[in-house]
């Protein structure tokens, strides 16, 4: 049944009948849900036609905005040609030809490209490869995995026992088992006992303690049954958290002592995000695996990959050994085309360039916050950012569960949303608002972040 955008009738419909992801449904008993019907650039229209700017891009997604016909022309060329045909001992040309070029971009020699729809289904590849290859090269107990406190890495079991947010957890426990947590990179919280007498810690010292921590965290497992470790170049869960400088070339360094794989989760940070077709090569590090989604496709279709070195590759290349894994949808033939068409408009339209030549007049801008007293820290890179509120800024004091719960929900999220502004305010962690436009958002953009933010803001410290 057809329903006009604005209906009654639609509203209806999506009451009895549309269960939302990660959403309270509650918060619809009384209140209409937000119906977005048309996207142009880095801005979206909703059913009552009011315009909002897209501070998240979707959600980390729409890297070259919204309403590219060059992308849905190319969806709709291949699906006249191919419409769907799987990758299970067969291929077809946009496969082939995404995963030369998806290699190309690869650091080093990660050179084998396997394509699932999305980023949790990615995640979940790289732990079974690991466990797969180390079996098949003879160290059969190296199966653990180790990642960071708050991070996060997917819904399916896998990815979600890996996942490092308890609350995100609890409901579908018993998970996988043989996860494991070290400290994230969040140095606006770094432990008091690496401050010096004046209270300040060494983001160099930071670094360097928390990459050790995963070092402790393999000899107190056992070096012999860890297989890998899941990082993410810039940490989304808790609000952005970048590595120190060293941070990763120590981790690499751990990672070769112990054989244990280096898995950069780029789910969020690949394809422009930071600057760069990877987050590896804004760091400096060497992966063993990247597992990334999102942006490949700049939300035009559905799409993920994990992307292996020949090393791992190596074993499943002769003989009759078999990655006995695989998706209906993974590589589908509109998806590839459409990420072919996406990064040949990154090339012409120097997109990367674009986001290193603006991210410090976007930093600069978001740091204008920082004379508002709940903002307490502006921290990313690129075009991907999180201010963390505070309630002293000068103890650094945080909301307890009660407050910040009226802060984002009773509050914030609605209030930024009939502002005009589509961002996150989400407490995963401490209380942080995260912003990640698309990546042709100039400071035009920027300025309408930080204004729209400061009056919702300044509204907010009124409430408390």
């Amino acid at each position: 049944m057809q329903h006009e955008p604005d209906s009654p009738a639609l509203q209806a419909a999506a009451r009895d009948h549309l269960w939302m992801h990660f959403t309270r449904m509650s918060s619809y008993d009384t209140a209409d849900v937000p119906v977005i019907v048309r996207g142009d650039g880095a801005y979206v229209w909703d059913s009552t036609g009011k315009r909002y700017l897209d501070a998240l891009g979707g959600l980390f997604v729409s890297q070259l905005g919204h309403g590219r016909t060059e992308l849905a022309e190319a969806a709709a060329k291949q699906a006249a040609e191919l419409a769907y045909f799987p990758l299970w001992s067969y291929a077809h040309p946009s496969a082939i030809e995404l995963a030369e070029k998806v290699a190309s971009y690869a650091p080093g020699d990660l050179n084998r490209v396997f394509f699932t729809t999305g980023g949790g289904e990615a995640v979940e590849s790289a732990w079974k490869l690991a466990k797969n290859y180390f079996k098949l090269v003879g160290k059969p107990l190296k199966h653990k995995v180790i990642s960071r406190a708050i991070a996060y890495h997917g819904t399916t079991q896998g990815a979600l026992s890996i996942t490092g947010l308890p609350g995100l957890k609890q409901m579908f426990e018993p998970l996988v088992p043989s996860t494991f947590r070290v400290p994230n990179t969040n140095i606006y919280r770094a432990p008091a006992f690496l401050a010096d007498g004046d209270g300040v810690v060494d983001p160099e010292t930071f670094g360097r303690w928390a990459a050790d921590q995963i070092a402790v965290a393999i000899e107190n497992e056992g070096p012999e049954t860890v297989a890998a470790v899941f990082l993410e170049p810039v940490q989304n869960a808790g609000g952005c958290f970048p590595p120190p400088p060293g941070y990763f070339e120590r981790v690499r360094e751990i990672c070769d002592e112990y054989d244990v794989l280096l898995v950069s989760d780029e789910v969020i940070c690949a394809f422009g995000r930071l600057g760069h077709m990877f987050g590896a090569e804004r760091y400096g590090y060497q992966p063993d695996i990247i597992t990334c989604a999102k942006g490949i496709t700049s939300g035009y279709a559905p799409l993920g990959a994990m992307i292996a070195s020949d090393r791992l590759y190596e074993p499943f290349a002769h003989g009759t050994e078999t990655f006995l894994h695989g998706y209906t949808f993974g590589g589908h033939p509109v998806s590839t085309a459409v990420a072919l068409r996406n990064l040949e408009i990154f090339e012409a339209e120097g997109i990367n360039e674009g986001v290193r030549a603006n991210e410090g007049a976007f930093r600069a801008t978001l740091e204008k916050l920082l004379d508002l007293p709940i903002v307490g820290d502006v921290r990313g890179d690129g075009y991907f950012y999180g201010i963390e509120l505070v309630k002293d800024r000068q103890t650094k004091e945080s909301f307890n569960e009660d407050e910040s719960e009226r802060l984002l929900r009773g509050f914030l999220s609605r209030a930024l949303f009939d502002a005009g502004l589509y961002c996150r305010a989400d407490d995963r962690g401490d209380p942080v608002i995260q912003l990640s436009p698309p990546l042709i958002c100039g400071q035009e953009h920027f300025d309408e972040m930080e204004q729209t933010l400061r009056a919702v803001l300044t509204e907010a410290t009124t409430l408390l």
